[in-house]
């Protein structure tokens, strides 16, 4: 299923990914450090829910409490969640 979520307090304002049972595909940030997240779409594709969390959730940039690469570790698990549930 393709899932879109809105970020919160980071400078990407989108992503985009595919989830297939609990491995996130083709992922797509929309704004932010264009490199760096191309970067980490391709790092983690194909990785499983739990490994996503696992390597990204709790980090921050900067600053903020978040960051991109967290927000990310978010959306993945909200989408998991809500996959599971319907």
């Amino acid at each position: 299923m393709n899932y879109t979520y809105r970020t919160k307090n980071v400078c990407a304002q989108l992503i985009d990914f595919e989830l297939d049972g609990d491995r996130v595909k083709n992922i797509r940030f929309t704004g932010g450090c264009n490199g760096n997240l191309k970067a980490i779409s391709k790092l983690v594709d194909g990785m499983s829910v739990d490994e996503i969390e696992k390597k990204l959730k709790g980090n921050t940039c900067g600053f903020k409490g978040t960051s991109c690469a967290d927000q990310l570790a978010i959306a993945v698990r909200e989408a998991y969640t809500k996959q599971s549930e319907g």
